[in-house]
């Protein structure tokens, strides 16, 4: 069954209960969340790990715990970041294809450990050390990418609902644990940041599938520049679903634990009672705070960043001239050049691509950049030696990159081999089938296109649709500013230019 929501070019699962047991009634499939009573549960922690995943590994680097009905997984290399790597990988994996299978498992939440990061990405450092030792090294070093690549397609398939809480840094192979699951919780310590260029890489683990598909060209600025969102900003950007305190995490996993489901109950209404449940604990949005990359920045972003080559985007921000723009320019000027133009193609062509085709193509895209020498001088001057100078890319600068170089990266290596992935047969989407989030620009410019509404209107029913979801209203306003005019009689116009 598709997971979108009715109206799925705007409309977001109702978090109410009267709405989601309208929505259960419309299917004519009855279920109640139930509350289970303590003295008919058992709550047991697991620190142990299966002896066939013990070589090579720290016993604790990855903690999974059951609570009632939860499974928690929670990573645990708090002075590392709780940066991801083959031995915590190797004992996620087993432990989701366990509980998918388990009529006693209800639900998955993901955390890090400690309150400074959820995970600050794949141990890159590790990486490339490994690349440094020829190419035996090399070899293992793509195979940590077809094992994650494939964890990252196991969560985006999951057939059961997939908390993760983004409280703290997430960056790199973070997001690959989080940004395609259904309920993405985003907290005031949160730091989301795709920093791939910054070290000779590209924007992986499905980067290639959810940045283009962000409002308008957020994805291909987040891309290109390396640029962080902090906070309640990772909501109106799209990647987050959700916003609360960090106070409010141990009281809502919880509640989520006590959550049980009818044996029969499809995927969407385990979602939806999920989301409702969440929705439960947010307490409002910083005040205050409106979007950082909405209004006029917005504007100069998709301005700017719309163009289809790397000297082109530069060029338009050279006539920008802001000093937005100026700090722009060096931002992406300081980026591997070769990494820069990868990821502006990623931008492009991905759009088109579906959730295992991301990840095959992605494979074939890391292997190149294994055997790129700017991957290890990137990794190596900034993350090992910690240089004062920018690393010595190669070429070095944008204008030295070759469009056949840049193909060549879209191209399987010779010898390359397809994934395997660990969920055969799973559902494949060009867009998630899941909408827990805020809506869309594209979709609120369908519902302008098709209706005829005042602001007032537009944001009353939208709100409605959302049941007063926190966020909503800035969204809309901050869209209609941007992109709509008004008729004779006073209703919005769309502006006309192409989504």
């Amino acid at each position: 069954m598709v997971l979108r929501p009715v109206l799925s070019c705007v409309r977001a699962p109702r978090a109410s209960s009267s709405s989601i047991f309208s929505t259960i009634t419309r299917l004519a499939m009855p279920l109640r969340a139930k509350i289970l009573h303590p003295a008919f549960t058992q709550s047991m922690s697991s620190k142990t790990t299966p002896p066939s995943l013990r070589k090579n590994s720290d016993p604790d680097d990855v903690l999974v715990g059951s609570t009632y009905g939860m499974r928690t997984i929670e990573l645990n290399r708090p002075a590392k970041h709780n940066s991801l790597n083959e031995s915590m990988i190797r004992k996620i994996v087993p432990r989701l294809q366990e509980w998918e299978k388990s009529q006693l498992a209800n639900l998955i939440v993901i955390k890090g450990a400690g309150e400074k990061a959820f995970c600050a990405g794949g141990d890159v450092a590790a990486l490339a050390e490994k690349c440094m030792k020829g190419p035996e090294g090399v070899t293992e070093a793509i195979k940590f990418f077809a094992l994650e690549y494939r964890l990252n397609h196991l969560i985006a398939t999951y057939s059961k609902p997939y908390v993760a809480i983004m409280d703290g840094v997430t960056m790199g192979g973070g997001v690959g644990l989080s940004v395609h699951a259904p309920f993405r919780i985003a907290t005031e310590r949160t730091l989301f940041a795709m920093p791939e260029t910054k070290i000779g890489f590209f924007p992986d683990v499905g980067g290639s599938f959810f940045l283009p598909r962000l409002d308008g060209y957020l994805g291909t600025y987040l891309a290109l520049t390396s640029a962080p969102l902090k906070g309640v900003h990772t909501l109106y950007a799209g990647i987050a679903t959700h916003y609360l305190h960090s106070s409010s995490l141990p009281d809502l996993e919880q509640r989520l634990s006590e959550l049980s489901f009818a044996d029969n109950a499809s995927i969407t209404e385990r979602n939806s009672i999920v989301n409702a449940t969440i929705e439960e604990f947010v307490t409002g949005l910083p005040p205050n705070e409106p979007f950082v990359l909405s209004g006029d920045l917005r504007r100069r972003i998709d301005r700017c960043f719309s163009h289809s080559t790397v000297p082109e985007i530069l060029a338009a921000l050279t006539a920008d001239g802001s000093p937005w723009a100026l700090e722009t320019i060096s931002a992406i000027n300081a980026r591997s050049p070769t990494a820069v133009h990868v990821a502006l193609q990623q931008m492009r062509v991905g759009r088109e691509w579906t959730i295992e085709h991301t990840f095959q193509r992605e494979y074939h895209i890391a292997a190149h950049f294994m055997r790129h020498a700017d991957f290890v001088n990137g990794v190596s001057s900034l993350l090992i030696r910690k240089d004062k100078v920018p690393p010595a890319w190669n070429p070095a600068t944008v204008g030295d990159v070759k469009q056949e170089d840049v193909n060549a990266f879209f191209n399987p290596p010779v010898g390359a081999r397809k994934l395997d992935m660990f969920k055969q047969g799973a559902p494949d989407f060009k867009n998630y089938p899941h909408a827990f989030g805020l809506p869309s620009e594209e979709g609120l410019g369908r519902m302008v296109k098709r209706g005829r509404y005042t602001l007032r209107e537009l944001v009353d029913k939208v709100v409605d649709e959302w049941d007063g979801k926190e966020g909503v209203k800035q969204k809309v306003v901050d869209v209609v500013e941007r992109r709509c005019g008004k008729d004779v009689n006073g209703y919005l116009t769309w502006d006309g230019r192409e989504d």
